[in-house]
């Protein structure tokens, strides 16, 4: 466990993990910008984590492409960052990212983040989902619940992974709905214009029709977050 938890433990390959945790692939020279060191010093750690089996690389041209093999390293380094300390801000833009990563972000290929908590919250309490030994599996609500949302259930289940379980939430300290079901979740929310990326960031926008859709939907309050480019007001 100590080497394990050591691969995480240097600044820069946290950086880099950081980087890929939405499941992007990247180049060495694309992580290097990221994490504020050297070509030479990250090649040196996507070697030790490739070593490692965290990240996998993949050659398309004269570019070699970096990404986490699976969401294994995703989840262990969302559990450790959830006893981090909190870094202080100290600008407005470090204020906006943190404040649009609390409210909503990927965690590999699903949802993280305050919003997820609630839509999880909310997926328990309607009993589409109920945990079970460490897991979910759907309830009586779930098959009709998730087949209105356009997740393709039949295919989630055949898939090589976990099905659904729970994911330890860094910022709020509580579980959100991840695995194959909460990859499915997430993708069906984008499809349907409820949920959007932000270009070069792991924060996810909640747009009006995704908000008014799941609270019809789920009978929940949600969060309130930033519309897409919208800015913190400032304080005096």
């Amino acid at each position: 466990m100590a080497a394990a938890a050591e691969l995480f433990a240097d600044a820069t390959r946290a950086g880099v993990v950081a980087a890929l945790l939405d499941g992007r692939a990247l180049t060495a020279g694309e992580l290097a910008r990221t994490t504020g060191v050297s070509a030479q010093t990250v090649s040196a750690h996507l070697g030790r984590l490739r070593s490692a089996g965290i990240l996998a690389v993949e050659a398309q041209g004269r570019h070699r492409y970096y990404r986490l093999v699976d969401e294994r390293a995703g989840r262990a380094f969302e559990a450790l960052a959830a006893f981090a300390p909190v870094r202080p801000v100290r600008s407005l833009r470090q204020s906006n990212i943190a404040a649009d990563l609390r409210f909503a972000r990927t965690c590999y290929d699903h949802l993280a983040g305050a919003l997820a908590v609630a839509i999880t919250d909310a997926l328990v309490r309607c009993e589409a989902i109920v945990a079970a030994d460490g897991y979910y599996r759907l309830g009586a609500a779930g098959g009709d619940l998730f087949t209105s949302l356009g997740v393709p259930l039949d295919m989630l289940r055949r898939a090589r992974r976990s099905f659904a379980h729970p994911c330890l939430d860094w910022s709020e300290r509580r579980h959100h709905l991840a695995g194959a079901l909460g990859a499915g979740l997430l993708a069906a929310l984008g499809e349907r214009g409820w949920v959007s990326r932000r270009p070069t960031s792991r924060a996810v926008a909640l747009h009006t029709t995704g908000r008014e859709g799941l609270v019809a939907l789920l009978g929940c309050t949600l969060p309130s977050g930033r519309a897409p480019g919208a800015t913190l007001p400032t304080t005096g």
